[in-house]
């Protein structure tokens, strides 16, 4: 039986791109209310902790509202986008699945979902598959958790309305394809934004009267939350001016700050993308693994000078031909010499997982962080593939549209600070690799060649390494085979 009008409303929520990430920023809307939608139709472009991502509509409609305006950080679950789904009698048929679950409390009784036609589409509007940021994900769960004894099916809240407690409250179990059964205390209702804003002002949302439409708290209401009291205490103390505003600084820490907070002579940057993860993957790893870093310098001179010559190859041409790209090759050959460095520290299992590929991490940095893509395979390719392969993922680093799945998996990373004009640093570990080479500034430098001082072409490498699964020895091995063949780079023959 038909029960939806000509037009019902789909909410699209921010999707999980299945690898941890709990929130991402709204950078740019590319529709309006209004406009008209097509299936896997871009609508938005995100940034993840991880990178930018453009979010295709997963079916076809008119726009009827957008929930969250460009420069808003919203969490994983949250309806960012309403749209008016033409075609009622496909959403009818898809909302009278749950009937069936619905009558549930009651297992044996087979025919009591046609005593429920009408309750519903209020216990659960599935979505079918939910969308991630590739494509449109994993199909529902079809896993149904039976609800406690006692609590009518009737009594579940509805889940059309946007930020109602069923939205806010289910939104994991959602995820995971259950339902909305069994909750008996209700929460207050407001927006991921406001209960931010709540927690920062140190206000409790179910002290806070709502003052919008459906019962929802709004930004006024925190706030006003936050203003001095209308004498709650005994009116004795109702005179006592200063008191109120006394006993009120001690709910309001955020205002503090702000009012001494010169805006000419400091700017205040939100830790947000991929900063914060970056963040919490270097604070992560440096108290993690312990690091040992080594040092060696090396004269790179034949290495140049092979660089110009591959520059004139005709199977190089066109592609990106520079130091890196031999140095890559270097570090590639001493991990076959010394296949125990490509490894890493499984703590839960107590294991070392040495990997028998190497996907290769090249350190970038971008307008919008420090990231890590890496070149999967790399142990596999020749140079030409080598070489399309580094500078495909440089380009597409630069214009921010380095995918998540670019900058998983990673084993070893490469981070170049010789574009800097540093001669070396102590690179961190990427969190879950063994080890990252640091490759210094080329210089022009006094060397002691043949037996001669001449004037030479050195760099200063440094290998950093984890020395939980990498001893010493390991570690100065694989530093020495690519100084070594960076020094004579024919080497790259013999050894391969």
């Amino acid at each position: 039986m038909t029960t939806m009008t000509d037009t019902s409303p789909r909410e699209f929520k921010m999707p999980d791109v299945g690898e941890g990430l709990t929130e991402a920023e709204i950078l740019k809307w590319y529709v309006q209310p209004g406009d008209t939608v097509t299936d896997g139709q871009i609508v938005c472009e995100v940034e993840t902790a991880k990178a930018a991502v453009e979010l295709p509509i997963p079916y076809d409609g008119v726009v009827r509202a957008l929930h969250f305006p460009e420069g808003t950080t919203v969490d994983v679950g949250t309806s960012i986008i309403a749209v008016d789904v033409a075609g009622g009698a496909a959403p009818a048929a898809e909302e009278a699945a749950p009937a069936q679950p619905a009558a549930e409390p009651e297992p044996v009784a087979k025919p009591e979902p046609a005593a429920q036609p009408v309750a519903a589409p209020a216990a659960k509007k599935p979505e079918g598959r939910k969308p991630v940021l590739v494509g449109y994900g994993v199909a529902e769960s079809s896993t149904k958790r039976r609800p406690r004894k006692g609590v009518p099916a009737a009594a579940a809240p509805a889940e059309d309305t946007l930020y109602g407690a069923s939205a806010l409250q289910g939104a994991q179990s959602e995820l995971n394809g259950h339902g909305q059964h069994g909750i008996t205390v209700a929460r207050p209702l407001a927006k991921p934004p406001v209960r931010k804003l709540a927690k920062d002002l140190g206000v409790d949302l179910a002290t806070i009267t709502p003052s919008g439409p459906d019962g929802i708290i709004t930004r006024e209401d925190v706030h006003a939350a936050v203003a001095p009291p209308a004498a709650p205490e005994p009116v004795t103390q109702a005179p006592t001016a200063p008191a109120a505003p006394a006993a009120t600084a001690a709910s309001v820490p955020a205002p503090a700050p702000v009012a001494s907070y010169d805006g000419a002579r400091e700017t205040r940057v939100p830790i947000k993308g991929v900063r914060k993860a970056t963040a919490a993957a270097m604070v992560g790893s440096a108290f993690t693994a312990p690091h040992v870093t080594e040092f060696v310098t090396v004269d790179v001179t034949r290495t140049m000078k092979l660089v110009e010559e591959l520059k004139q190859d005709k199977e190089l041409a066109g592609l990106r031909v520079n130091p890196l790209l031999l140095i890559a090759k270097a570090l590639l050959v001493a991990i076959r010499r010394n296949p125990e460095i490509n490894a890493s520290w499984d703590e839960a299992a107590q294991e070392i997982v040495v990997k028998h590929y190497v996907n290769l991490g090249i350190a970038a940095a971008t307008p919008r962080g420090l990231i890590v893509p890496n070149i999967k395979d790399a142990h596999a390719k020749t140079l030409p593939q080598l070489a399309e392969s580094l500078g495909e993922l440089v380009s597409t680093a630069k214009d921010g549209r380095t995918s998540p799945a670019a900058m998983q998996g990673g084993t070893v990373t490469i981070t170049n600070v010789g574009v800097f004009g540093i001669d070396t640093g102590t690179p961190i570990l990427n969190p879950g690799e063994s080890a990252i080479l640091a490759v210094g500034s080329i210089k022009l430098q006094p060397w002691v060649h043949k037996g001669k001082v001449k004037p030479r072409q050195v760099t200063t490498l440094a290998l950093s390494f984890d020395h939980r699964l990498v001893d010493g020895e390991l570690g100065s091995k694989v530093l020495a085979d690519v100084a070594a063949i960076l020094e004579q780079p024919k080497r790259l023959i013999t050894w391969a």
